[in-house]
């Protein structure tokens, strides 16, 4: 995703499937700016579903506890090596 558009509520009704086309075939996020009331996003489906899970996994200790050990282990160049037999098979799928 890249930077955010923002527009008012009023052009974002004006062409509402341009942006919405624009959220989901081109990642974009839209900050729709009201004059009276909050501001809303309008995200893809994908996106938004995207976003969740990576927020369960930074909320996850236990996951992350085993990204940093694995950050580690791959600095050290002491991580699991698989075999190229396992290595064949994984790249069958």
């Amino acid at each position: 995703m890249g930077i955010m558009l923002e527009l008012s509520v009023n052009k974002f009704r004006a062409n509402l499937k341009g942006y919405v086309d624009k959220a989901i075939e081109e990642h974009q996020v839209i900050r729709i700016n009201r004059r009276s009331g909050k501001d809303f996003i309008v995200i893809s489906a994908e996106d938004w579903e995207r976003e969740q899970e990576t927020l369960y996994v930074l909320r996850n200790n236990s996951l992350m506890s085993q990204v940093a050990e694995s950050l580690v282990t791959y600095g050290k160049n002491t991580g699991y090596k698989p075999t190229q037999e396992q290595l064949d098979e994984i790249n069958r799928f």
